[in-house]
C-alpha cells in the first residue's frame, strides 16, 4: 500500500511506514510544499494504531540539503521567519509522533536536514551521507534547533567547531560522535534501515511509545525528576494488556502477541 504528493512518497510495509523524499533536482532541500506534506505525515500518524515505526529518506544524492536557499531571495523578515516556523513545525511533528522514526541518510544532511535528522530516534547513515551545520558560510546560524541538539550530543566544544567552521562529517565520524546508529553501503541502506524498524515494530508498541517519550522528556531534567517518570510509565505499561501478555508469554515459554493495548 502506498501513497505519493508532489514531493513525498509513502510506502506501508507489515507495520513500518517508509516516508521517502522526491525532489531530488535539489536535492531535496526545503520548500512550503515539502515542508507541509512532511508536517502532515508525521501529525497522521497519530492516529495510526497499524504503524510501529518509520523510516525517513531521501532519493538521489541528498537526504535533505536545508531549505532552498534560493527561495530566500526576496523575503523580507516576517516571511523568513514564517519559513523558520514551518521547519521547525515540522521537527515537532516528528519528534510527537508516537512512534520511533528511523532517518536513513542516503547523502547530504545539511542544515534544515541535519536538524531533520537529529529529530529523528534512530540514523542510520549510507556511507557515502555527510552531515553539516553550514549556515555560518552565509552569514546566518541554524534556527531549527540544530545548534542546541548538536551541543547537547557532541559537547561544547566539538559543536562549536562543526558550526563556527560549517564543516561537513562523514558517517564514520557522525558515529564516532554519537549522533549515528550504524553505518552502511550505499546499497543496502533501506534494507538495513528497514530491518531495524522492523525488529523494533516486533516490540511491544505501548513500550516502544513510552520510551521514546521518556528519554525525550527526561533529556533535560534532574536524574531524580527522569526517574519519577521511568516509573509511573512503568506502572501504566503494568496494567496494560501487552504487560499482562508479555509476562504471561515468558512464563509459558511463548512468542508474546502484542495488540497495542
Amino acid at each position: 500500500m502506498g501513497t505519493s504528493s508532489k514531493y513525498l512518497q509513502q510506502e506501508e510495509r507489515e507495520g513500518v511506514l517508509l516516508a521517502i523524499i522526491r525532489r531530488e533536482e535539489k536535492l531535496n532541500a526545503m520548500n512550503d510544499d515539502l515542508m507541509a506534506e512532511l508536517t502532515d505525515c508525521f501529525q497522521r500518524l497519530q492516529e495510526r494504531n497499524d504503524i510501529r515505526a518509520v523510516v525517513l529518506t531521501g532519493t538521489g544524492k541528498g537526504f535533505m540539503a536545508g531549505a532552498d536557499i534560493e527561495g530566500y531571495n526576496g523575503f523580507d523578515v516576517g516571511r523568513f521567519f514564517a519559513f523558520q516556523q514551518k521547519g521547525r513545525s515540522l521537527y515537532r511533528a516528528v519528534e510527537s509522533c508516537p512512534q520511533p522514526v528511523i532517518a536513513a541518510v542516503n547523502g547530504y544532511a545539511l542544515g534544515g536536514g541535519f536538524e531533520l535528522a537529529l529529530s529523528c530516534d534512530l540514523v542510520i547513515a549510507s556511507e557515502k551521507a555527510k552531515f553539516g551545520l553550514p549556515e555560518v558560510k552565509l552569514g546566518l546560524v541554524p534556527g531549527g534547533g540544530g545548534v542546541q541538539k548538536i551541543a547537547r550530543i557532541v559537547g561544547p566544544f566539538v559543536a562549536r567547531e562543526l558550526t563556527m567552521t560549517g564543516r561537513f562529517v562523514t558517517a564514520e565520524e557522525g558515529k564516532a560522535l554519537g549522533f549515528v546508529n550504524q553505518v552502511t553501503e550505499p546499497d543496502k541502506l533501506l534494507e538495513t534501515a528497514t530491518a531495524f524498524a522492523r525488529t523494533i515494530a516486533d516490540q511491544a508498541p505501548l513500550a516502544v511509545q513510552a520510551l521514546k517519550r521518556l528519554i525525550h522528556e527526561g533529556r533535560d531534567a534532574s536524574l531524580e525528576t527522569a526517574q519519577a517518570y521511568d516509573r509511573s510509565y512503568l506502572a501504566n505499561l503494568f496494567h496494560s494488556a501487552d504487560g499482562k501478555e508479555g509476562i504471561a508469554a515468558f512464563s509459558e515459554k511463548r512468542t508474546p502477541k502484542f495488540t497495542g493495548k
